[in-house]
């Protein structure tokens, strides 16, 4: 039998996309041990992807699972501060650890190994990709149920390392109600099937306002699409996050995890679920 020599057209067989993915996948840490990896994605930024991913961690930390946060926006990290979580990543000889959040969530961020977490990481994009493979490939996850992925926006550099290179179990993506979300949401719908990840839920971030006086719900950037778009392309869940500023306040004061989180049951229950 002829070596594979990568060239498909050349080729009569059919090589399946999900061992052409698998050939890329890296090792966790030997001392890792983690059940289920979910990324959080978004097609643009400024979507609130960031505090999602943090209130559907916490939020399934209640449910009492085991949680981690990687924090893959490497020039743009907000995870630890949304936590209150100041102290910086400590290493052993085989390993990176995590930083715990006050109620035990595990982390890593490079907030979190930078001296001082205002300054900026000017890299370009090959070192920022070898970084986030490190907090999969040297952090020490312990005993994670869930380890959630907070991606930075679009379809670059870091979205594709950690889809090739990490067993992404399946994706949540973060929207908002704006006509222009629809195109949004189908570029990055579209690389996870490109990848072979199944899209596992979308929530619709600043979906409505609660009006304090009287409780009547105000779209005030239009009426939801959520679920409109979510059975076009075959989303099995949906969750509609409020315009709260409660949420603003909670983040802003490292107490994120004082949110109750409800209105993402869905999506969580998707998340949680057993293959």
């Amino acid at each position: 039998m002829a070596e594979c020599t990568h060239d498909c057209s050349s080729c009569g067989k059919n090589c399946s996309d999900e061992q052409k993915r698998e050939s890329f996948l890296k090792a966790p840490h030997a001392k890792s041990s983690i059940k289920k990896v979910v990324a959080v994605v978004s097609g643009k930024g400024g979507v609130g992807k960031s505090a999602t991913t943090a209130l559907l961690a916490a939020y399934a930390h209640k449910q009492g699972k085991s949680v981690g946060i990687m924090d893959a926006d490497i020039t743009g990290p907000s995870i630890p501060r949304m936590f209150g979580v100041n102290e910086r990543a400590t290493a052993e000889e085989d390993g990176l650890n995590p930083v715990l959040s006050p109620s035990g969530i595990q982390m890593m961020s490079m907030n979190l190994l930078l001296e001082n977490d205002n300054d900026p990481v000017i890299w370009r994009g090959m070192m920022i990709s070898g970084a986030v493979q490190q907090f999969w490939t040297d952090v020490v996850w312990r005993d994670i149920d869930l380890l959630f992925i907070d991606m930075p926006p679009g379809t670059g550099d870091v979205p594709l390392t950690v889809f090739q290179s990490i067993p992404i179990a399946g994706v949540v993506v973060v929207t908002t109600p704006q006509d222009l979300v629809k195109m949004v949401v189908e570029k990055a719908v579209k690389m996870a099937e490109m990848m072979n990840v199944p899209v596992l839920g979308l929530v619709e971030n600043m979906s409505y306002l609660v009006c304090p006086d009287c409780g009547k719900k105000i779209e005030v950037f239009g009426a939801s699409k959520a679920d409109a778009i979510a059975n076009e392309f075959g989303i099995p869940a949906v969750a509609k996050l409020p315009l709260d500023s409660k949420i603003a306040f909670l983040a802003d004061a490292g107490r994120i995890e004082d949110y109750d989180g409800a209105a993402l049951e869905n999506v969580y229950r998707a998340v949680a679920a057993e293959k």
